[in-house]
């Protein structure tokens, strides 16, 4: 189908905008940062609250999302998409907000050191240490320790999609499920047929990945550590169940797709939904596009129905 009209309206408004991989990193945050849209949804939850953790770097930032109820509530430790390198707890407050309300867990947003400040494996080393720290707190956040999710979109996708694998092979909280939405899962030189379908023109580019892939690894041969690129892991299996969304118009939709066929073949419990007419990043805009909101609260029904309500 063609572009969703909605998404069409946002593509046009940020035309004018110069183009990622043309910006320096400190003006590429300032862009990321300055994304907004009157009209967003950002339903009612309890509260919010920042605070810090020990990470492997030093101090960790946090922003937990409450539920409005009565808890222990179920556990979601949230990754935010950057690319590895922009966006921040604050960029994907929104997003947070909404998987809250929709789940009914508690959100643990990590905010986990970006490059090319800290490169590869500082994010996926924070994101590790995050889940464990979530979990072996999650009395004092109201959450329930047994019931624990991980979830990112984007570079957070993948993110979300390694700490399961590292948990699998290294230890550490059993996950009930793990939300991929448009994850990263391989170095952009794989030359999937939607990296050339979708280069440019519809946000992201394949010139943005380049550039973002460029300044997270500190060496070429870090592209085919799983670890980096889980679609590149010899073996998927024996992990949580996954939904895996993905865009029509995403250069990433078919390494994202490619993951969810192999966790399939491997044995978890996998459901996929590639949503027509949206293009990456559309999560952010329920409230302000139909079938963002649509999207939205498919991927909360998913989580309720493994947690039988």
């Amino acid at each position: 189908m063609p572009v969703d009209p909605q998404i069409q309206t946002l593509l046009n408004l940020r035309a004018g905008l110069p183009e990622l991989h043309t910006l320096s990193v400190p003006d590429a945050r300032i862009q990321f940062a300055a994304r907004d849209f009157p009209g967003l949804r950002k339903p009612e939850i309890a509260h919010v609250a920042n605070r810090d953790m020990p990470g492997p770097g030093g101090s960790l930032a946090l922003r937990i999302y409450t539920p409005l109820g009565q808890g222990p509530f179920p556990l979601m430790v949230f990754f935010h998409g950057s690319g590895f390198v922009v966006c921040s707890l604050d960029t994907h407050d929104g997003m947070c907000r909404n998987l809250c309300a929709g789940t009914g867990c508690v959100v643990v947003s990590v905010d986990y050191r970006l490059a090319p400040e800290a490169k590869f494996p500082a994010a996926p080393d924070d994101c590790l240490a995050a889940i464990r720290w979530a979990v072996a707190n999650a009395a004092a956040l109201g959450a329930d320790p047994d019931r624990v999710f991980v979830s990112g979109d984007s570079a957070g996708g993948n993110l979300a999609a390694v700490t399961a694998l590292r948990i699998r092979d290294e230890g550490g909280p059993k996950l009930m499920g793990q939300l991929l939405i448009y994850p990263v899962t391989d170095h952009y030189d794989a030359g999937t047929p939607s990296m050339t379908e979708n280069a440019e023109g519809y946000g992201l580019t394949r010139a943005g990945m380049i550039w973002f892939w460029d300044h997270y690894l500190a060496s070429a041969a870090d592209a085919a550590n799983p670890h980096a690129s889980p679609l590149r892991a010899a073996d998927l299996s024996r992990l949580p169940p996954a939904l895996v969304v993905t865009a029509e118009f995403d250069p990433l939709r078919d390494e994202a797709e490619y993951y969810a066929e192999r966790l399939r073949k491997a044995g978890v419990p996998t459901q996929m939904k590639r949503w027509d007419g949206m293009n990456h990043g559309f999560f952010f805009w329920p409230g302000v596009v139909d079938r963002a909101g649509a999207a939205m609260d498919e991927a909360c029904a998913w989580v309720r129905t493994l947690l039988g309500r």
